[in-house]
């Protein structure tokens, strides 16, 4: 007989509690947990376990053909060089940026070479039909079915036996063994351990999408994320027609990889030259702008980074970050103002990273100085010149890692001069490109901008 209970659940991580608190306990969240009715079935109905033999890890054979190819080579990337058989992968992101598209796109590819089956619990078949003849894809391999029970999808999975199976989204299905509504946690997490299970058992690989909160996480992410092999959040700006694939958590690759996409009325294309396209809207006007070089993942991306500088209207200037660390902001701010002589504290200060991307990574402090002393100075920067450095806090330039690499992407686009820390010379070999080391704040926004005594400047501001 099947028992029936009631728990309370957060909203916002999935813990689970007999009684209803008013904070969460692993979350924090206050007024989070809600009264849900589960049924818990005993365990003489539960499906049994996998039954498997130990084996030696010596005996163990791995080859290159047991990653499944997907034919879309920045996919590839980001899933470390193509999907393990049984491996289970979320991509998550908001309503509308494309994840649908991605994998009909990447369902087509695959057909070519196996059956595909395709699960969408928000959309009919005809609905996703059309989508697929918008995209030019007709194939005979492609399975479509328009189910939210995932027991009936999963006995269509093993009567169809496809090469890999795609679930179209996890909040749109459900359980029926589970007394909850579909896209709550209890039926998210148990949907998404039945496809783990089944993934393992027939060596398929299976991706599902997720819906994203209002803070841009997954909804119920620490229930969904422990439980998959590869988390992809699938990003891009509200404007802007370019996709960013994010890699968070990959069990079979590196993660913090990123794959890169531009969105056409035929579909997603794959970007080859993203450094070119994250510089070809600058002007040739480039007061407040530095070139900087940042790895995303084992890539260098050469991307710009725009400052600008203007007198406050209030006591209190703002300091306002887009795509860069507001913490290093304020860092960067103060270094230049006690270690370069700037008067920055009656500047509202705005910094932005074009294409959307995130500069998390160190590298980009000298580029980011540089911007706001180009636009406080009103002076260009050189826009074939690449700043590369981590500012410390008593104004010495830092080296950073994979330095070498950076310049030969600058140099494959053309750029003829780098400002770099002076104690990265003596590891670079690249002599295809004018190298000048600079040992402080100082001496690089003298070569960059041509300054040659800041204190003179700041006498003169008195």
């Amino acid at each position: 007989m099947a028992k029936r209970k009631s728990v309370f659940v957060c909203s916002s991580c999935g813990k689970e509690s007999s009684q209803w608190v008013g904070k969460c306990t692993a979350c924090g969240a206050w007024n989070s947990y809600y009264e849900q009715a589960v049924t818990q079935v005993s365990s003489a109905t539960r499906s049994a376990a996998l039954q498997s033999e130990p084996e030696k890890l010596s005996n163990i054979k791995i080859t290159q053909e047991d990653r499944i190819d997907v034919q879309i080579p920045e996919f590839n990337r980001v899933l470390g060089g193509g999907i393990v058989p049984g491996e289970l992968v979320l991509i998550g992101g908001e309503p509308g940026i494309g994840k649908s598209t991605l994998l009909l796109q990447t369902s087509a590819k695959i057909a070519a070479s196996g059956v595909v089956a395709y699960a969408s619990g928000e959309e009919t078949t005809r609905q996703v039909k059309l989508r697929a003849q918008r995209l030019g894809i007709n194939s005979d391999n492609l399975y479509l079915l328009s189910e939210t029970n995932l027991d009936n999808i999963l006995q269509h999975f093993d009567r169809l036996q496809p090469k890999v199976a795609i679930v179209d989204s996890i909040q749109s299905v459900y359980l029926p063994d589970f007394d909850a509504s579909a896209g709550s946690i209890t039926q998210v997490r148990e949907c998404t351990q039945k496809l783990m299970y089944w993934s393992k058992v027939n060596q398929t690989p299976v991706f599902i999408t997720g819906h994203v909160t209002k803070e841009g996480a997954i909804a119920g992410p620490r229930v969904l994320e422990h439980i998959v092999d590869c988390v992809l959040y699938f990003e891009g700006e509200q404007f802007s027609s370019y996709r960013l694939l994010r890699s968070v958590k990959n069990r079979f690759g590196s993660t913090n990889e990123v794959g890169i996409f531009e969105m056409h009325q035929e579909g997603l294309r794959e970007v080859e030259n993203p450094s070119k396209i994250f510089l070809s809207q600058r002007q040739e006007e480039t007061i407040g702008s530095a070139v900087t070089a940042t790895l995303e993942g084992s890539r260098p991306l050469l991307v710009v980074v725009q400052a600008l500088t203007s007198q406050t209207s209030f006591g209190l200037p703002r300091r306002t970050a887009n795509g860069a660390d507001y913490g290093r902001l304020l860092m960067i701010i103060a270094v230049l103002m006690r270690r370069a002589g700037y008067h920055l504290s009656n500047q509202d200060i705005i910094v932005n990273v074009t294409g959307g991307l995130k500069l998390d990574e160190p590298a980009s402090d000298l580029a980011i100085a540089a911007a706001i002393a180009s636009s406080l100075r009103d002076i260009e920067v050189d826009p074939l010149t690449l700043m590369i450095g981590e500012i410390g806090l008593s104004g010495e330039l830092r080296s950073v890692p994979q330095i070498e690499r950076r310049i030969d992407e600058a140099v494959r686009l053309g750029f003829k001069k780098c400002i770099v820390p002076k104690s990265a010379i003596a590891t670079l070999k690249n002599k295809n490109i004018q190298v000048i080391g600079a040992r402080n704040i100082r001496e690089a926004l003298h070569f960059a901008l041509g300054i040659k005594d800041d204190k003179k400047h700041e006498e003169e501001e008195e």
